[in-house]
């Protein structure tokens, strides 16, 4: 995925429709609930829920949201178990797909993932078929604009980050997984604010499209794969999504 088309994917994602922008609140909402029951409601102690509601509040979900979710989630007893999944397969051409899903059935997850890949000229295969394509990082997106790019550089590697770059309009800093959230708590102490901040997978190596049957095709597919309540996040090494857009 280039990162032009990234940022100004989810810079669009943002600005949607009441509709769509209901979906993210679902899925993010999915995420809240699982987090509250595998570590309580307290986001002081419970890492893994205070990085979710940081990623809630970079999607723009309303406070009164997050603490209604996880009001309900600390209060549940039998409700939805959730269990996180990750799919991997080739989208058009050969391009790497990873696809990580939060269900309460796997089995008709699974049929819905591989349908989305027969149906779009790919195939969903084994796990561990591209994984080994990605690296695994942190990664938080701060927008240029208003800010210091040295100042941001020096205070994001002071506070443990392992790269930093830049990508059109937006700083990009790079983490190890489990330093994602204590980087972000100390930018967000210095008033930075982010456009995401989440651990990603970054592709090794990227696949170009150039037929318009497969560029028409992996755009559709993602497309598929987004509209879906139970994925959550989408990786790819196409190099050209701008193309699609």
């Amino acid at each position: 995925m280039s990162g032009h088309s990234k940022w100004s994917t989810i810079k669009r994602k943002k600005e949607k429709t009441d509709s769509a922008r209901a979906k993210i609140f679902t899925k993010v909402g999915r995420e809240i609930a699982v987090a509250v029951r595998e570590g309580g409601a307290d986001p002081a102690v419970n890492f893994k829920l205070r990085d979710v509601i940081a990623k809630a509040k970079a999607n723009n979900v309303p406070n009164d949201n997050i603490e209604r979710i996880i009001k309900k989630a600390a209060g549940e007893e039998g409700g939805a178990q959730y269990e996180e999944i990750m799919y991997e397969g080739y989208g058009p051409s050969g391009v790497a797909v990873i696809v990580e899903a939060l269900t309460d059935n796997r089995n008709r997850t699974a049929s819905d993932i591989r349908h989305y890949f027969d149906k779009f000229g790919g195939n969903m295969g084994q796990s561990g078929c591209v994984s080994f394509m990605f690296g695994r990082y942190g990664v938080l997106a701060v927008e240029s604009e208003d800010v210091d790019e040295e100042k941001l550089m020096e205070d994001a590697l002071e506070a443990g980050a392992s790269d930093f770059l830049t990508e059109d309009d937006v700083y990009v800093i790079r983490t190890e997984p489990n330093d994602l959230g204590a980087v972000r708590d100390a930018l967000d102490a210095k008033g930075y604010k982010f456009l995401s901040a989440e651990v990603e997978y970054i592709p090794v190596t990227y696949t170009k499209l150039t037929s318009e049957d497969d560029i028409k095709n992996m755009s559709r597919m993602l497309e598929m794969f987004e509209d879906n309540d139970d994925v959550q996040n989408v990786w790819h090494n196409w190099e050209n999504e701008d193309d699609a857009e």
